[in-house]
């Protein structure tokens, strides 16, 4: 399998959970200016959508969307229990999770990388952002990751978009749950060999 990616950005997350399950993915950086790979294709041709995650499968399929990926990943590898059964209610607790993170929390930093956003624009987004992390703040307090004591792939995604907080100059903290999770994943050695491999970190 390939996963393109851009260092960084919201592709982290699979990255993660592939380094979680011991899965092995061949990386193609793209330039999400130009559009092209590091091969020189035109990426649009791979992923008409424009941006990543996108992961091409052995077989030649391409999924698209990170919260999809990530639990294809996860289902590759249940051992790893980086995701409930398919099917069960908890499960569904995780995809509820996933797409909370994903609507309200990604989508809101995601203007906020446009350098002609206003301070009055970007004000209304972190006070959006805050009222967000309130909950995941009360979930964090309440066990040691986002759906109880065992990592799960939305605890990825939560790190990776966390992540971008410092980028921006966000404040966060009024969050100290919050941030000692962002701690306790960066320090995990899956987390690790997939900064490594983008170049976030030595």
């Amino acid at each position: 399998m390939k996963l393109y990616y851009t260092p960084g950005a919201c592709s982290l997350s699979p990255h993660i959970v592939a380094s979680e399950a011991g899965i092995d993915l061949a990386l193609e950086k793209v330039d999400l200016q130009t559009k092209l790979t590091a091969a020189g294709q035109d990426f649009a041709k791979i992923n008409p959508k424009g941006y990543v995650p996108t992961l091409q499968l052995d077989n030649g399929e391409v999924l698209t969307e990170g919260p999809v990926i990530v639990q294809y990943l996860a289902d590759q590898k249940p051992a790893s229990k980086l995701a409930p059964a398919a099917g069960s209610f908890e499960r569904y607790r995780l995809q509820e999770m996933l797409t909370y993170l994903n609507s309200e929390i990604h989508k809101t930093y995601g203007p906020m990388f446009n350098p002609a956003i206003s301070p009055a624009e970007k004000a209304d987004k972190v006070a959006y952002l805050y009222k967000r992390y309130a909950l995941i703040e009360q979930e964090l307090g309440r066990h040691k990751f986002l759906l109880g004591d065992q990592f799960t792939v939305a605890d990825a995604y939560l790190f990776t978009v966390t992540s971008w907080a410092d980028h921006l100059q966000i404040n966060l903290s009024q969050y100290p749950k919050l941030q000692a999770f962002q701690k306790v994943v960066f320090a995990r050695p899956a987390v690790q060999k997939a900064l490594r491999a983008e170049g976030l970190i030595q």
